[in-house]
């Protein structure tokens, strides 16, 4: 087994290397940009752990590793368009350096080159990383279409959030984990257990990026603070702001929630107030830990040693510890 940032450094030496310069320019450069501002790459990472964890070759893994990590920068150049989005990890988007055209045409170019990754398998390895792919692709858009119906929405529910959540976030993270399992090709079962612990551990992984979007640090969080107030989007901490306030707050919150005002600094400020007195930010705090909590009841089930059981746990305290 490596380190966390042994594999970070083995999945950063791979896309420093990966040839996009071609032409036309106007298709690829874009899509250099957004590999180059790469983040903590943790769906890549995990791929290589996983194939580590159940005695694969993590090397073999990596055109795995590429691919979900390209099929996830592709979500996100699409996903900022949809939001309007000015920053990506504090780097200007896509489509804000570009266009909005030149988005959406080398975000489709980043899907196909993500399943070309795959062509390196033999045909078994590649129909079962091919078919989860396309189940976890489909799965992210349904989440996505969920995100922006929300919006436009009063009656979302906890659980509808959790499942939009669930396939927005949680699936390509459980997957990137499967995708080790299966080029190590381990049993079933406890490929199986290991996309579960990714589920649940990308669960608590979203409710955390939806308490910092709120309460993060600008300096440190790479994306813009209070961005999911601005766009009206029903997250964890509005629900059950919501469920816990009195008719005076609600009222307050569903007409925050309606308008978009040109400075939005007040806004901001009067939702998180809301937030933290009708308990909702300490709500939220409590799933992210349950459901971390959840992951790790996973492990105990896998037939791998107690050493490598650690590794991933140690692995998901240190991924749900974040404080930007």
């Amino acid at each position: 087994m490596l380190t966390l940032s042994e594999y970070q450094n083995a999945i950063a030496e791979e896309f420093n290397s990966i040839a996009v310069n071609q032409n036309p320019t106007s298709l690829y450069e874009p899509i250099s940009y957004i590999l180059s501002i790469g983040g903590k790459r943790i769906r890549p990472v995990l791929t290589l752990m996983a194939a580590d964890i159940f005695d694969g070759d993590y090397k073999k893994a990596i055109s795995a590793a590429k691919a979900v990590e390209v099929f996830h920068n592709f979500s996100l150049v699409h996903d900022d368009i949809m939001d309007d989005a000015p920053l990506r990890r504090g780097n200007v988007t896509v489509h804000e350096k570009w266009n909005i055209n030149t988005g959406i045409l080398s975000g489709d170019a980043m899907l196909i080159l993500a399943y070309q990754f795959f062509e390196d398998y033999e045909p078994k390895i590649f129909q079962a990383l091919a078919k989860l792919f396309s189940k976890t692709a489909l799965e992210v858009c349904e989440g996505q279409q969920y995100d922006v119906d929300f919006e436009t929405r009063d009656d979302v529910t906890i659980p509808e959030y959790l499942k939009m959540i669930e396939y927005k976030t949680a699936v390509l993270l459980g997957a990137a984990m499967k995708m080790g399992a299966i080029v190590a090709e381990t049993s079933e079962e406890n490929a199986d257990l290991i996309y579960n612990f990714g589920l649940n551990l990308g669960i608590a992984f979203q409710l955390q990026d939806d308490y910092l979007d709120a309460f993060g640090d600008p300096e440190t969080f790479g994306k813009q603070v209070g961005g999911d107030i601005i766009e009206n989007k029903k997250t964890y901490l509005y629900l059950k702001a919501m469920a816990f306030s009195n008719e005076e707050n609600q009222q307050q919150l569903l007409h925050l929630f309606s308008i978009q005002p040109n400075d939005n600094t007040d806004k901001i400020n009067a939702v998180k107030a809301i937030f933290n007195a009708s308990g909702s930010s300490k709500a939220t705090q409590d799933a992210i830990a349950n459901y971390t909590e959840k992951a790790f009841e996973t492990l105990e089930k896998m037939n791998i040693s107690e050493d490598k059981k650690m590794i991933l746990r140690m692995f998901g305290e240190k991924l749900m510890n974040r404080n930007v």
